[in-house]
């Protein structure tokens, strides 16, 4: 995803007056900056830390709405709305088995020994991202067995 695009849409909710949306994007752009702050990427915001940023406060509003009490039906109402508007940002995350053929194909020799935290360490740093770390650990679970 690419910074701009999150700026110029968070600039359009404001002007819609959608203040949930408004909110919303606001939160991610922020997270992105201070990501990228943090990184030393100030100037020229990578997509792959907007992506990481969006990803991140994704799981943190699913928490909120998991967490969130049923008697809270405005509440929860208010963060279903915000992972909704979040989640047409988020990029799109690889499935069980398109995880699986990656794990096969790149890291055949890493899977032979049989270690589930030598291959989790080598399939990370490839998969991180761009498929859920829990997804990623039940196949190599399975895989690994």
């Amino acid at each position: 995803m690419q910074f701009e695009t999150l700026q110029k849409d968070m600039i359009a909710a404001m002007k819609a007056h959608d203040k949930t949306r408004k909110d919303a994007i606001s939160t991610l752009v922020s997270a992105a900056k201070k990501i990228a702050i943090d990184e030393g990427k100030r100037d020229d915001i990578p997509e792959e830390v907007v992506d990481r940023a969006i990803l991140k406060e994704v799981k943190s509003v699913k928490e909120q709405l998991d967490t969130c009490p049923d008697e809270r039906a405005e509440l929860k109402a208010e963060y279903q709305a915000r992972f909704d508007i979040m989640q047409e940002y988020a990029p799109k995350m690889l499935s069980e088995e398109e995880i699986e053929s990656i794990i096969k194909e790149k890291f055949a020799d890493v899977l032979a020994t049989g270690n589930k935290g030598q291959i989790m360490k080598a399939v990370m740093g490839e998969l991180k991202g761009k498929a859920d770390g829990k997804l990623i650990n039940q196949v190599v679970g399975k895989l690994s067995q």
